[in-house]
């Protein structure tokens, strides 16, 4: 008989967490009615500016079935927390998601640039991902090489054995699903041998808390930035370099979100 579902919810904490926050933004972006072209990744849209998308790419999904899947594979590879005497754990598994979650999108972008000006492919130009599978791949690859003998769950029925779940599920949903993004979910297999053969290594509490903080300015910034949402507390004034913002604090005020039309014409990969 199986362990009751709140222990294993208190056994892996983590990515129980991570599985609620995906749902309820799920939950909210079906609610607002807003169109994934409006969250997800896409080359053009971080060219203009729009760096905050690394981040709501990443934990928002297209459909019921899309988030479902995702969660599913994340809950199953939940298994990290519980592995602190090999080294991994709960702040291991935080830690290297917020490296996987940064470093795969950066890694998309780094290819779509590589596609469009060296090999001409505009459509990758205009595409938009959106979804946790970067970082799912991610964690798979790093499982299968440390622990090999683990198996893959998913959805209570379907068992992989761990070791060759990265590739076999990066051909399967390749082929299955016609919009699954192949770079995306490369970009998350990439990004997690880096990290399981200590290629990228070194993450502790201090490194993630530094991390963490100049991915939320940067996320701030680039929402006030490109008006994505009005945060009225900042103002940001034009120095001689336009890269370089200066910061300014205003009287609060209340936000408004702005910008809720679909691009006409926008692809879609399911990462």
């Amino acid at each position: 008989m199986g362990k009751p579902l709140i222990y294993e919810i208190w056994e892996k904490p983590a990515s129980s967490c991570i599985i609620g926050i995906c749902t309820a933004i799920w939950f909210y972006i079906q609610k607002k009615h807003i169109g994934y072209a409006n969250v997800g990744l896409s080359y053009e849209a971080v060219v203009e500016g729009h760096h905050w998308r690394l981040i709501t790419s990443a934990f928002s999904h297209i459909s019921v079935l899309h988030l479902v899947f995702n969660m599913s594979a994340l809950w199953s590879l939940g298994v990290v927390e519980q592995l602190g005497y090999m080294g991994l754990g709960v702040e291991y598994y935080l830690h290297y998601t917020l490296v996987l979650i940064v470093l795969s999108g950066v890694l998309v972008l780094g290819l779509y640039h590589v596609l469009i000006q060296k090999f001409k492919f505009e459509y990758f130009r205009r595409v938009t991902a959106v979804g946790y599978s970067c970082v799912v791949f991610g964690w798979m690859t790093i499982l299968a090489v440390k622990q090999p003998s683990s198996k893959l769950n998913l959805f209570g029925v379907l068992s992989l054995p761990i070791s060759f779940a990265p590739f076999e599920s990066l051909i399967f949903t390749s082929i299955i699903v016609p919009q699954a993004s192949f770079i995306g979910h490369l970009s998350g297999i990439v990004v997690g041998y880096s990290i399981a053969w200590g290629l990228i290594h070194g993450m502790n509490n201090y490194w993630a808390v530094m991390m963490l903080g100049w991915i939320v300015l940067v996320f701030i910034l680039s929402l006030k930035k490109t008006g994505a949402f009005d945060f009225s507390f900042i103002e940001i004034e034009p120095v001689s370099d336009s890269s370089l913002p200066t910061v300014g604090f205003l009287a609060s005020g209340n936000g408004r979100t702005v910008q809720m039309d679909v691009q006409p014409g926008v692809g879609s990969e399911l990462v």
